[in-house]
């Protein structure tokens, strides 16, 4: 039987179910339950991508290493288990030292190798830098900035470190979704003779129907790269026998890395398949221990890298969110999705554009970028009652009193790159196995790492993911890091590929300080989604008091409106992603206000953090329920 109601009474249950849509949008975020428990540690904590790399950290706090040691152990056993990265790839780090009070980086991405420009790959066909293969390898940044933090931040031997990593090499139960992703690339890892070896152990050229890659649970073993591990480890051994320092030996295997046999190796393997690298490129890269950029939101100091990653955009956008009353719209609401979705693409169009290496010409205009002004300036560009998808960046350089030099450009600059074919047989993307989608969440792991004693470590390693081109029989896989270049300075002048110059990667560890103390570390897997992600994390905390754990597992929207870092950089204007947990409602309003909304079982955001209790004298740590993310802590 149908019923029929007063006109008022169908009003008031509109009325009523919209009031119910913002109560439990407001509703107290520290209410939800969580998948996983937040560790409690009162000497460290050691969170990373892995079971095994977090119990790497543990191994290596046990035998008294501090939190340096520790993340530089989780380091070299997530590059040995391939977690999306491989010890060819880049390592970003932010550090906080507690003797001196202060957050240093650690600058250890590869450069463009010598031959390497945009006349180069344009007359290969290409209308980007390809997407996998020697071609793609930056010059490898991992082995180096792992070693740099060890010697000059660590405490422990570079032998005690790799002991975890070189284990592993010698043989671990490799996991199901690794061993999977192997055998799915199985058709482009046969190509290249030794990253068949590697990770195809049962190859039959007779049965090419059969398993090639090794199975879950089955031991993986790598004894090239074990091998040069061992000659890392052997370097120092002489080194400290001969009566150097700590430091000086670890020096010495850096040294053999870079200058020695294994870059000989590495040169001869990448140059024999089709790459750029010259012995000169490996000996002139360098690490550098660099001061991060930062701003106050709230009174919270929050530090990343600068423009060489694209940690920057999170700053702009607490700047333009600071004046704005975030709680009061609840949490997950219509509003608050629009104004953090506004403000993130704001700092996203300028990062598509003024973004780049700071060790090479052009200087990018970062103190202009993060001064409040401008960003007073680009919030007073938000519509609050529609989307725009035409963002486009805006002009800094008056805000550190100067001319933007590139004005023509940046009037001329459109949200979605032009389409340019390809004229080569194989075009841009050299394998096209990388979808927009897939390019928005590839790559990396984060590992977090804090001690007793006040050190406090956030990293992003990348690079050298599967399917990974490995250098003949150093066992290491090269990076794919050249893809993030532009060919064309019309889409950023400042990244444009020259040799000896790091091309501008989605990689950005983060650490928050009050008072001049640390109260958190924090960083996410994933490309173009990792501010998305980090910067709703830290509002979820900031602004809506959840703990560690509830933050790192609440859902977070996806915006892919930002140029895509990897593959054909495309952009999706007004593309909006949102979980279940986003009502009805606010996904309808959404779309009035001109999103394209898709709803999806879980939007990606594997995040890993410490949050340090004051109080209380104990340090709390959270790690996603996405993936594999792990944490042990003591």
């Amino acid at each position: 039987m149908l019923l029929t109601r007063p006109c008022h009474s169908i009003m008031a249950t509109v009325l009523l179910a919209a009031a119910l849509a913002v109560l439990l949008a407001a509703a107290p975020a520290s209410a939800q339950k969580t998948a996983k428990p937040k560790l409690f540690g009162k000497h460290w904590v050691a969170v990373t991508g892995k079971p095994l790399a977090a119990t790497a950290g543990a191994l290596t706090f046990a035998r008294g290493g501090n939190a340096v040691d520790a993340a530089c152990a989780m380091l070299g056993a997530t590059a040995t288990m391939w977690d999306v990265l491989s010890w060819g790839g880049e390592t970003q780090a932010l550090i906080y030292n507690p003797h001196t009070g202060e957050v240093k980086g650690i600058n250890a991405l590869g450069v463009a190798p010598t031959g390497a420009t945009a006349e180069y790959f344009r007359e290969q066909g290409m209308v980007y830098p390809p997407e996998y293969g020697p071609l793609a390898a930056v010059t490898p940044g991992t082995p180096g900035g792992l070693m740099v933090m060890l010697a000059e931040y660590g405490t422990l031997s570079l032998a005690a470190v790799l002991e975890p990593a070189m284990q592993l090499a010698a043989g671990y139960p490799i996991e199901d979704s690794q061993a999977e992703n192997i055998e799915k690339r199985r058709e482009l890892l046969a190509s290249w003779p030794d990253s068949k070896r590697v990770f195809l152990p049962h190859f039959d050229e007779d049965d090419l129907a059969s398993r090639a890659a090794p199975a879950g649970g089955e031991i993986f073993r790598q004894p090239d790269l074990l091998a040069t591990l061992q000659k890392l480890v052997d370097t120092e051994a002489q080194a400290l026998a001969e009566g150097k320092d700590r430091k000086a030996a670890i020096y010495a295997a850096y040294d053999r890395f870079y200058r020695g046999d294994i870059a000989r190796e590495i040169v001869r393997a990448n140059r024999d398949g089709g790459g750029l690298f010259t012995m000169e490129d490996l000996d002139r890269w360098q690490v550098y221990i660099e001061d991060p950029v930062s701003v106050s939101y709230k009174g919270i100091d929050v530090y990343k890298l600068t423009t060489w990653v694209q940690g920057p955009v999170m700053l702009q956008a607490l700047n333009i969110l600071e004046d704005v009353d975030l709680k009061s719209m609840g949490y997950n609401s219509a509003r608050y999705i629009h104004w953090v979705y506004q403000a993130m693409n704001l700092a996203f169009a300028d990062r598509d554009f003024y973004y780049g290496d700071p060790y090479v010409p052009p200087v990018e205009p970062i103190k202009g970028l993060l001064s409040k002004k401008y960003a007073a300036e680009r919030r007073a560009l938000i519509n609050e009652d529609a989307n725009n998808t035409d963002i486009r960046p805006g002009d800094p350089y008056p805000y550190q009193q100067e001319k933007n030099p590139y004005e023509k450009l940046r009037r001329e600059w459109t949200p979605v790159p032009p389409k340019v074919e390809a004229d080569g047989a194989e075009g841009f993307q050299q394998a096209g196995l990388m979808t927009h989608d897939e390019g928005f969440i590839a790559g990396t792991t984060s590992i977090q790492a804090a001690d007793a004693e006040g050190w406090v470590v956030s990293v992003t390693p990348s690079g050298g993911w599967i399917p990974a081109f490995v250098a003949g029989n150093t066992g290491v896989g090269l990076s794919q890091r050249m893809q993030s270049f532009v060919l064309d300075e019309r889409l950023n002048p400042f990244n444009l590929v020259h040799p000896g110059q790091r091309p501008r990667a989605t990689l950005t560890p983060s650490m928050a300080l009050q008072d001049g103390k640390p109260v958190l570390a924090f960083s996410v897997q994933g490309g173009d989604t990792q501010d998305q992600n980090l910067l709703q994390f830290f509002l979820n905390m900031v602004e809506f008091e959840m703990d560690v754990q509830q933050a790192v597992e609440a859902h977070n929207f996806t915006s892919y409106q930002m140029q895509s870092s990897f593959g054909g950089h495309d952009s999706q204007p007004g593309r909006i992603e949102v979980t279940h947990d986003v009502s009805p409602y606010t996904r309808a309003k959404l779309q009035r206000m001109g999103y394209q909304v898709e709803t999806v079982e879980r939007t990606y955001s594997p995040i890993t953090a410490i949050w340090f209790d004051r109080k209380q004298g104990v340090m709390q740590g959270g790690a996603s329920d996405y993936g594999d993310d792990y944490g042990i802590a003591w």
